[in-house]
This record gives C-alpha cells, sequence and structure tokens, in this order.
C-alpha cells in the first residue's frame, strides 16, 4: 500500500513498547525507518518489524556510542547484507563526544567502505559539529553512485548544505529543526525533491511528552509553510521522495504508484 506519511528516522526500539510503536507507524500509514544505534540491537528491530507493512530496519552504530562500542564493527559487518539500510552512523563533535572523534572517524570510514563495497545503501547520517568532516568523508569513500545520502536533522551552515546538495544528498526533517531559524534556512536551500520527513522520536518531543512514533503531521506542515504550499501537496511530495530515493526498488510489500 502506499504510505500517507514518511518518518525517514526514528528509533522505535527506545520507545517503552517496540511492537506498539512498530504497530503505530502501522496505523498512521507512516513508512518509517527505525534506525539502531549499534548493531546488536538490530536482530530484535528486524524480527519484530518482519510483518509490519511501513517499518523497515537501518543498521546502526551511533556516532555517541563508538567509544564504548567500536568493537561491534565486526558484528556491522556481518549483518550489512540482512539490509539496505544503515542508520544512525556519523559523527558527533558535540563537547560530550569530541574526545572519541578521530574513533569515531575510523568507524564511520569504515561503515562508508563496507556500504560502498556492498553497493544500493541507503544511509541516515547524525552529523552534529561535524558537517563538513561528515561531506569530505563521503566524498573520499562513498562515491555517489554506490548508494544515497540522508542527513538526519542537519544543523551544519547554509553553505554546507549547499555543497550536501551538490554531492546528491537528501534531507531528513523533523519538527524541532523546523522550530530553529538555522533550520529553517537550511530548508530554504534545499530543493523539494531532496526532502523526507522524520520523527527522531522519541528523542523530539511535543508537550512535554515524546512524539508519537510516525507522527510527522507538524513537520509535514512546517513545510508547507516554509515552501507556500498545501499541506496536502507537501505530505505527496515527501511520499513521492521516498518512491525516487528507490526505497521501493528490493522492496515489494510498500507500493507507491499512485492509488
Amino acid at each position: 500500500m502506499r504510505p500517507d506519511y514518511v518518518d525517514f528516522h526514528a528509533h522505535l526500539d527506545l520507545y517503552p513498547d517496540l511492537r506498539a510503536a512498530i504497530a503505530a507507524c502501522d496505523r498512521r500509514r507512516t513508512a518509517t525507518l527505525a534506525v539502531t544505534t549499534t548493531p546488536k540491537a538490530f536482530a530484535r528491530n528486524a524480527e519484530l518489524a518482519e510483518a509490519s507493512e511501513f517499518v523497515r530496519v537501518g543498521l546502526g552504530l551511533h556516532p555517541q556510542l563508538v567509544a564504548k562500542r567500536s568493537g561491534e564493527i565486526a558484528l556491522f559487518k556481518k549483518l550489512l547484507r540482512r539490509s539496505r539500510y544503515v542508520g544512525e552512523v556519523g559523527l558527533d563533535a558535540g563537547p560530550q563526544h569530541y574526545r572519541s572523534l578521530e574513533l569515531q572517524k575510523s568507524v564511520f570510514q569504515r561503515i562508508l567502505r563496507l556500504s560502498a563495497g556492498e553497493g544500493d545503501k541507503i544511509l541516515s547520517i547524525h552529523s552534529v559539529r561535524a558537517a563538513t568532516l561528515v561531506l569530505d568523508l563521503l566524498e573520499e569513500h562513498f562515491p555517489s553512485d554506490r548508494g544515497t545520502v540522508v542527513l538526519h536533522w542537519f544543523s551544519g551552515s547554509v553553505g554546507e548544505a549547499r555543497r550536501a546538495v551538490t554531492l546528491g544528498c537528501y534531507f531528513s526533517v523533523n519538527e524541532r529543526m523546523l522550530a530553529s531559524p538555522n533550520g529553517r534556512r537550511i530548508l530554504q536551500e534545499v530543493p523539494e525533491d531532496r526532502l523526507l520527513t522524520e520523527t527522531d522520536g522519541p528523542f523530539v518531543q511535543r508537550d512535554g511528552k515524546p512524539i508519537g512514533a510516525g507522527d510527522v503531521v507538524r513537520a509535514v506542515e512546517g513545510i508547507a509553510i516554509l515552501k507556500r504550499r498545501s499541506v496536502a501537496s507537501v505530505q505527496s511530495l515527501i511520499v513521492d521522495n521516498l518512491r525516487d530515493l528507490k526505497i521501493s526498488c528490493r522492496d515489494t510489500r510498500i507500493e507507491y504508484s499512485a492509488e
């Protein structure tokens, strides 16, 4: 079935009940990428999402966990053929994680090379205070003909956003990103055909509570306001962008043709 919405970055396994979070995405008809933070988390996510019409699971190794989990790169390599999606991966040069940046770079380079070697992977990438470095490593280790990159909750500069566009990157946007002046400036620079929505749930909160799994309605509304389009047209645009990302090439359970 054609989805109604897209949530291209969510931590469904960090909600209190993973089964319920998956069911919520199916109920909302939200095509969801359930990213994982460590390779060891992948198997259970994949098992519980197997019967889902709309949830797919990414194989991840979060940069904030690399200092303690870098040894799981061997398991990452072993599992890589089980998923077309890679995430959450990337770099974090924020104050809490800067000391592990060199190790993060080493692990991220390995992930990029492994993903490029497999080919046809779609990566959801974290780039906090490290956008230029992430883009440099993408240019060096992940040729654009070997897969596609989606920059999750991008917080770099407008110039870095423009460079990412030239490299073929997509951007997944959540309602918190739309609430910041820099986020809105970046969104103005991103071509409409490179936009996806995300929740980053349960980390993004609304009214003091974690955003609902697959609930991207406010993100769609925010994009519509900035792009001066109707909500319905943006909703359809995002689903079409997901189709153009070739997410359905090896996935026959979700159809993207017009109803």
